[in-house]
């Protein structure tokens, strides 16, 4: 049976077990915080977001969580610079024009902002400039696709955490905590 490891990682933590980028600047990979033997990420989390990153021994169940064509729903909860208007969420709901194509249609709704655990460093506060939170539901996976997809509307990126894969949840974990699926 294979073994779905669910992992909380934290920002600045980047999405492999080995940093082969610059010496002189060692980056947090994900073997500081699970040393578990034979098990993968399914998938990527930019070193600049956090939340849910799911491993698993089985390579096939890897590829198949990982594949857009497989369109296992993926839930971020977004932090942006401003505040969302209806034409903004609609535009996220049907779809936008990346650079490299349209996206496909997400679920996207305002929500309030949600009891997460702090971040280190802070979201910078600006007095002058307010601030919303999203949950956004898509079930493809580009590179930066979220924080491309609210740029484009008009709502910059100030903390990406994916919430959940599927029906796996990071709901109880804390940042750098794992359980067994």
């Amino acid at each position: 049976m294979a073994r779905v490891i669910l992992f909380n990682k934290p920002m600045g933590v980047l999405s492999q077990f080995t940093d082969k980028g610059n010496a002189e600047s060692p980056r947090s990979t994900l073997s500081e915080f699970v040393e578990v033997k034979g098990v993968y990420p399914a998938g990527r989390l930019d070193r600049d977001s956090e939340g849910l990153l799911v491993l698993t021994d089985d390579g096939r169940l890897q590829a198949r969580i990982a594949s857009p064509k497989f369109k296992r729903p993926k839930t971020y909860l977004v932090q942006v610079e401003g505040t969302p208007t209806e034409d903004q969420i609609r535009a996220l709901r049907e779809g936008v024009e990346l650079n490299d194509g349209p996206t496909r249609r997400a679920e996207c709704v305002a929500i309030d902002p949600p009891d997460l655990w702090p971040r280190n460093p802070p979201v910078r506060f600006r007095k002058s400039v307010p601030d919303a939170w999203l949950s956004l539901t898509i079930s493809e996976g580009r590179n930066r696709q979220v924080r491309r997809m609210t740029a484009h509307v008009g709502l910059p990126c100030l903390r990406l955490v994916r919430w959940s894969v599927g029906d796996w949840s990071v709901e109880g974990l804390a940042p750098g905590e794992w359980r067994d699926a």
